[in-house]
């Protein structure tokens, strides 16, 4: 099978978890305690009051029926609009300004977590039982049993409370005013117009969220990186080329690491998730205003729709990565053969 065939198949099989997911959120939502219709009330209000706001918000509907009704907006594009956080605001214009936000966190830590990850893995396996080695684990170990929003707080405290090194919350300076609204993402909108000094005190507040987020998936993919490639170094076709005379460098790049990184690569795409997640909640420690605010907020004010849209986007986001992560296999190790 070819490489598009087997895209084209995955995104077939894409359809019916992206409806279920729409099934379960919708539904699940509607079961979470509290009352939405009271959030738009004043403290003091009438049984009228209360029947005349559930009608205009069309709760007093039959649930499955409301269900249909959502289902057939959304074929329109149409996925509603705020009911509690920002009254009246469409839902996806709503998340727009805050994702790009939770992005870049994520994707600046994804990528220095991998990079420093898997090196630092491959020195760690090729010093086995070595000072390096025992170093390493231990900061790996640390990594992994370390909360982000308690390794967040000691940042807080130490590199910007007594420091003074970087921003402690924010993502900008208030002096500053937003770029215009291009793409959504402040570091491209900067540079579009121009000015440098935005993208610099962009850069310079993301520095604690990034790292603190970097470092604990950064020691997840060190010890992965690490058990592959002591694996691999007792493989066969290691020794064989050793005997050969291949230089140790060769041996490691050319044919131990590349074959290690297939699981390392897993590891990172099953993260995602989990990076979205921690990038939610390292954004509220850092008081960042974004996904992670919003879907808080979705949930104590629920409010339905924001949260049905946050999980679905997450959901997406999730398939797509694993996704790429299995073409990812391919280009590691042609003898993969998608049938």
């Amino acid at each position: 099978m070819s490489m598009l065939k087997y895209i084209f198949k995955r995104i077939l099989q894409l359809i019916p978890i992206l409806f279920g997911v729409l099934i379960l959120t919708f539904f699940l939502s509607r079961e979470m305690p509290g009352d939405p219709v009271e959030a738009h009330l004043p403290p003091l209000f009438t049984p009228a009051q209360y029947e005349a706001k559930l009608h205009q918000l069309g709760f007093d509907l039959p649930l499955l029926q409301q269900f249909f009704i959502y289902m057939g907006n959304l074929f329109l594009g149409n996925w509603g609009k705020s009911i509690s956080i920002n009254r009246g605001q469409d839902v996806w214009e709503l998340i727009w300004e805050r994702f790009p936000r939770t992005l870049d966190i994520a994707m600046f830590s994804i990528i220095i977590a991998s990079f420093v990850g898997i090196k630092i893995g491959v020195i760690a396996a090729t010093h086995r039982n070595k000072a390096k080695d025992t170093i390493l684990r231990g900061f790996a170990l640390i990594g992994v049993s370390i909360p982000i929003f308690w390794l967040g707080l000691l940042l807080q405290f130490f590199v910007s409370y007594k420091l003074g090194w970087f921003p402690a919350i924010g993502f900008k300076d208030m002096r500053y005013e937003d770029p215009q609204l291009v793409t959504g993402f402040r570091i491209i909108d900067s540079i579009i117009e121009g000015k440098w000094y935005l993208v610099g005190d962009y850069l310079i507040h993301l520095v604690l969220p990034v790292f603190c987020l970097a470092f604990i998936f950064l020691a997840t993919f060190t010890r992965q990186t690490r058990s592959s490639m002591l694996e691999i170094l007792q493989q066969d076709y290691i020794r064989t080329a050793r005997a050969k005379g291949c230089k140790e460098k060769d041996v490691i790049k050319k044919h131990a690491r590349r074959n290690a990184l297939i699981p390392t690569i897993t590891v990172i795409g099953l993260s995602i998730g989990g990076l979205l997640g921690g990038a939610m909640l390292t954004e509220i420690t850092f008081n960042l205003h974004g996904m992670g605010e919003l879907l808080l907020r979705a949930i104590l004010d629920r409010d339905y729709y924001v949260l049905n849209a946050i999980v679905f986007m997450t959901t997406i986001i999730f398939i797509l990565v694993n996704l790429f992560t299995d073409m990812g296999y391919a280009y590691l190790d042609p003898r993969i053969k998608y049938d």
